[in-house]
């Protein structure tokens, strides 16, 4: 008898460690958003930032809960693609992936030219354009090596960012308690509940910055795709979980606090606020530190961009949602070809950048600008959905979301109030129907590729259907 084998497809690597998850997701949250962004909260609602901060922080631990509960029980590297996909459909799930993918493939031009635009303030013989390109080709080369080399490099890139928070609070902290020799402490009279000192837009202004500030954590969600490479998924996730939600409350909140009592609102300093605040410090020439810091997290968020976007690209093609070849993976098992065509689109509106300057990019940045929002709000539906389903069914899951399901309704709650106040805003508002408008296209290509599969296995089906038909008995 001739013995059949099966054997299954090649897979990811599994070399992640637990240390590199957790690091990955703590600096996927400390990116320039807070480093150089974190004024404009503060312009929009003063001290009363605060108040935005931790409804957004609420959001994220939430949203990371949820997905860290979903990534324990079944690691996929399309993460919340793949459980939209088990929650709804496999048209709402590739809609997420293709959307998410987008995002970032945009946001890989946008942190390199950034960066490369940081590094002129301080080497102007420079140009931009050849330092973003080599940041991208020497971060592809780090993506297209062992996954283990790629955890180990967004680990010291998340360290160096961690560091620099550490470093920023215990200077910060010396500031304010008056420890710095010659230098006075700026004391808490910014923060003012008497007057208008602590929210001097009121509660429009607060609800302005939660929109603004919600998209400095955007990225976070990308641990969960990291741990379809993990080593002991259910064991790393947990643990990425519950060390990344304190240190990020710690790490925000705790800076954001400083800034605000440190850095007058309307003041110049709130263009670059953790430079402002060591300057008051007595630390002069700290703006240049800081530029290297900005710069450091950019390029982190673009390698860890990149790795994102790779191994949604090869979800998706093993799903029959994307050109089969995405799947190819190198002796490593690495996925080569979704690097380089994810790096490609990258490169190519760096370049249209650079060509056009000031219209390509904020084009395109403004259409996928709220794509975090959605992503966010995909995981939570399919969170509530899933582990209905698995508590109805009596599936073991090693990981649970504690308050369930009151905890996921409240990160949906909040979700539909920054919408709401994205549709408010006149700035916001054109970005947010944008976002909806790919939504809308993206959906529709995915429901026209899904019937042209169906009807093209139903061809062959047919044919064999009519192949078995016995023929007609002729009566005489």
């Amino acid at each position: 008898m001739e013995q059949q084998t099966m054997t299954s497809a090649p897979a990811l690597g599994a070399a992640l460690k637990p240390r590199q998850l957790t690091m990955m997701g703590l600096g996927s949250a400390i990116g320039a958003g807070l480093f150089i962004g974190s004024g404009a909260g503060i312009q929009a609602a003063g001290p009363a930032v605060l108040i935005s901060y931790l409804v957004a922080g609420t959001l994220i631990i939430l949203v990371m809960w949820a997905l860290g509960e979903l990534a324990a029980a079944t690691p996929d590297s399309g993460a919340f693609s793949v459980y939209t996909a088990r929650a709804f459909g496999p048209v709402a799930g590739a809609t997420v992936g293709w959307l998410w993918w987008l995002q970032l493939v945009v946001v890989i031009a946008a942190e390199a030219l950034g960066a490369a635009g940081l590094l002129s303030t301080i080497f102007p013989a420079l140009p931009v354009w050849l330092m973003a390109f080599v940041f991208i080709a020497v971060l592809t080369a780090v993506n297209l090596t062992r996954v283990k080399n790629f955890g180990e490099f967004e680990f010291w890139f998340a360290l160096l960012k961690v560091a620099a928070i550490v470093g920023f609070l215990l200077i910060s902290v010396a500031l304010l308690f008056g420890w710095l020799p010659g230098v006075q402490s700026p004391g808490l009279a910014n923060f003012d509940f008497t007057g208008d000192g602590f929210a001097p837009h009121g509660f429009a202004g607060i609800a302005t910055a939660l929109f603004v500030v919600a998209f400095a954590f955007g990225g976070t969600e990308i641990v969960s795709v990291a741990a379809a490479e993990t080593q002991d998924p259910a064991r790393s996730v947990g643990l990425a979980v519950r060390t990344v939600l304190w240190r990020i409350l710690i790490f925000y909140i705790g800076a954001i606090f400083i800034i605000a009592a440190v850095v007058p609102v309307g003041s110049a300093g709130l263009k670059s606020p953790f430079a402002a605040v060591l300057e008051a410090a007595g630390m002069h020439g700290a703006a240049t530190a800081i530029t290297f810091v900005a710069v450091a997290a950019l390029l982190s968020a673009l390698n860890a961009n990149l790795y994102g976007a790779s191994r949604m690209a090869f979800s998706l093609a093993e799903r029959g949602e994307a050109p089969r070849v995405l799947a190819s993976l190198s002796r490593s098992r690495v996925p080569v070809v979704a690097v380089l065509a994810s790096v490609s689109f990258g490169v190519v509106t760096a370049v249209l950048e650079v060509a056009f300057p000031e219209k390509v990019l904020p084009l395109l940045l403004n259409i996928v600008g709220s794509t975090s929002l959605l992503v966010w709000a995909s995981a939570l539906l399919a969170q509530l959905a899933l582990r209905l389903r698995a508590d109805r069914e009596g599936t073991f899951l090693p990981l649970r979301m504690a308050g369930f399901p009151w905890f996921t309704g409240l990160g949906l709650v909040i979700l539909a109030a920054i919408f709401t106040v994205g549709f408010i805003g006149e700035d916001s508002r054109p970005q947010l129907l944008s976002t909806f408008a790919l939504v809308a296209a993206l959906a529709a290509g995915n429901w026209l590729h899904h019937r042209s599969m169906k009807r093209s296995a139903s061809v062959p089906e047919r044919a064999e259907s009519r192949e078995r038909v016995e023929p007609p008995v002729l009566i005489d």
